[in-house]
């Protein structure tokens, strides 16, 4: 792989775009640890988007900083992982990647309307569906410049990690 994709993959999008079932399966897939991005969330964010309120930038930085922390670990100890995380912001993919170059995204891309039916069948979840035109607000899409692969999420789970390998094998040939 190349060496963007190195020490950690994060799997993004908005809430409701499959991060935590593809990034489960692409870790399995290639054999990597999963870090649950939500799972490092401080429980004052929890509450907040428990109770339908968007998070802003400042609370979102102790979590970035705590995936972050879990991605340099992964670094240091030279085991790559699959992360998931929302990622929504230029912004926090820089915070991500702590300026290496060993860290690259996948985007789960979705029309709203898709994503949005998706949350009304999702249950357990502490972010409402609610907060889906905060999430589309906040979005800006990966740029051509940043180490990341856009992935149509209108397919099978399966196929979906059989894409984004697949591309990952394209681009290790390119290099």
């Amino acid at each position: 792989m190349p060496n963007h994709w190195g020490t950690a993959i994060v799997v993004m999008g908005v809430t409701g775009a499959g991060k935590s079932t593809i990034g489960a399966l692409l870790a399995e897939t290639l054999g990597r640890p999963l870090i649950e991005g939500d799972s490092l969330h401080p429980p004052a964010n929890i509450a907040k988007m428990s109770q339908g309120i968007p998070l802003n930038d400042d609370d979102r930085l102790p979590w970035l900083k705590a995936i972050a922390a879990r991605i340099d670990e992964a670094r240091k100890a030279s085991r790559p992982v699959i992360v998931t995380c929302s990622a929504l912001k230029r912004g926090y993919r820089e915070i991500l990647e702590d300026g290496q170059d060993d860290v690259g995204f996948v985007y789960l891309q979705g029309t709203k309307d898709l994503i949005a039916q998706r949350l009304a069948a999702r249950t357990n979840h502490f972010m409402p569906p609610g907060l889906l035109d905060s999430q589309f607000a906040a979005l800006q899409e990966p740029a051509d410049d940043e180490p990341s692969i856009v992935i149509a999420i209108d397919a099978a789970p399966d196929d979906i990690v059989r894409m984004i390998v697949g591309k990952f094998a394209m681009e290790s040939r390119s290099q």
